[in-house]
């Protein structure tokens, strides 16, 4: 009987408690975010998730961290197949497009017309790029998030030894070729740089050559002169100097950090990666080489809230990107991750005054953004740019020529524009 009594009383509980759970939860607004971010940016950006939710009461922001952004992107494709998509995602510029002309994002400019705390003195202290970018025929569907650019990383003491200044780096490609062989070393096997196949790279590369991926049409002419410039210059490189190393995924980085490869390009959040284990030498940064301009492709992914048919959750989604995009919180993200500050006014920040203090030589790095470019917003580039891939692979690998490789590329994203253009949408 008397286990009777205590089975009663336990089930009471029980019911009581979890009452009071659903009760305390039902007044907070869950806002599901997905997005793709892993290791210590990953570690980072959960640090600021959990700042948020505990000086947002009302609000709770469920992280659900995806392996990749390939990953995040088949995901997102699935889910929103189903209906069961998240609040908000992670998203590169031509997913955005994508979903757009799906009918299945909030419009950004609708909730910063109705948010009087959302000023145009707000929006104009973001850079331009960023806000050049999320801006599609005229209107916003997504928000800045996480923006990088493209950097050096160098082995000052190689260069001590090899006479070059430790502090100084080639500003040019003629001078960043001059540099490769004055640090390559075949008998110990030793190379001036590294080169792995990467889009991003070559849509710097194009714009610094004077060139672009797609014409103001939408029109495919990356295998114009001045693509067939920026391919050459790399295979150069590596073919004919041999002065860079040939490398996939992350063994350059880590052909790098062995002491193998003086000079790494990667994104600028390499260094976050690479700091996870013991660097023996001193480490310098610099911004890109450049040609006949000095254009700096943007990379990362902007925030997009999915529609949910809740206005509350919509809302809520908003108040994060807002907090996330403030000046404190970008300048934080920053100094922690070595992303970009979104804003103008995160420069003057302490937090960022004293990252540069530690790390002077990144005030270059930053310096990019003035004069920085972003990828294709077209849909089609959402498939395009992994034919770009495959075609560079081709040309690393002498399968075909430069030309042919940037022609092949171009005629299978003209067909992809091409398709986008029967769908009757654009």
């Amino acid at each position: 009987m008397k286990i009777y009594k205590i089975s009663a009383i336990l089930i009471l509980i029980a019911i009581l408690f979890g009452g009071c759970g659903q009760s305390v939860q039902s007044g907070k607004v869950q806002v599901r975010f997905w997005h793709g971010l892993g290791g210590p940016l990953g570690d980072v950006l959960n640090d600021m998730i959990m700042d948020f939710n505990h000086t947002h009461k009302d609000i709770e922001i469920i992280a659900n961290p995806i392996s990749s952004y390939n990953a995040l992107s088949q995901k997102l494709s699935a889910a929103l197949q189903v209906g069961k998509q998240p609040d908000l995602a992670q998203v590169f510029e031509s997913w955005a497009a994508k979903y757009q002309e799906d009918n299945v994002l909030v419009s950004i400019d609708s909730l910063i017309a109705n948010d009087p705390d959302m000023t145009e003195e707000d929006l104009n202290d973001f850079y331009p790029v960023f806000m050049n970018s999320i801006t599609y025929k005229g209107k916003k569907w997504s928000f800045p998030f996480n923006k990088s650019v493209r950097a050096y990383f160098y082995n000052k003491d190689a260069f001590y030894r090899a006479g070059l200044d430790p502090y100084y780096f080639p500003a040019t490609w003629q001078e960043f070729r001059e540099y490769c062989k004055i640090l390559t070393s075949p008998k110990d096997d030793i190379y001036g740089a590294n080169f792995t196949v990467n889009e991003w790279q070559f849509v710097n590369l194009i714009h610094q050559a004077g060139g672009t991926i797609m014409d103001e049409n939408n029109r495919p002419v990356l295998n114009s002169q001045y693509g067939l410039e920026a391919l050459n210059y790399i295979l150069g490189l590596v073919n004919v100097d041999k002065t860079a190393k040939s490398t996939k995924e992350l063994d350059g980085q880590n052909a790098f950090l062995a002491g193998k490869v003086a000079m790494y390009e990667g994104s600028s959040v390499s260094i976050t990666f690479m700091r996870q284990q013991p660097i023996n030498f001193a480490v310098g940064y610099a911004p890109l080489p450049t040609y006949r301009t000095k254009k700096s492709a943007i990379s990362g992914t902007n925030i997009v809230i999915f529609k949910s048919g809740n206005p509350k959750k919509e809302k809520a989604a908003w108040e994060f990107i807002k907090w996330f995009t403030s000046t404190e919180r970008t300048a934080e993200w920053s100094a922690r991750t070595c992303y970009m500050p979104l804003r103008k006014s995160a420069m003057q920040t302490q937090i960022i005054q004293d990252f540069l203090a530690e790390n002077p030589q990144f005030k270059d790095v930053y310096a990019q953004l003035e004069d920085a470019v972003f990828e294709p917003q077209h849909p089609a580039w959402f498939l395009g740019r992994d034919e770009l891939k495959k075609s560079l692979e081709k040309a690393t690998a002498g399968i075909l020529t430069p030309q042919q490789a940037l022609d092949e590329v171009a005629a299978k994203l003209e067909k992809l524009v091409k398709e986008e253009e029967k769908k009757g949408k654009l």
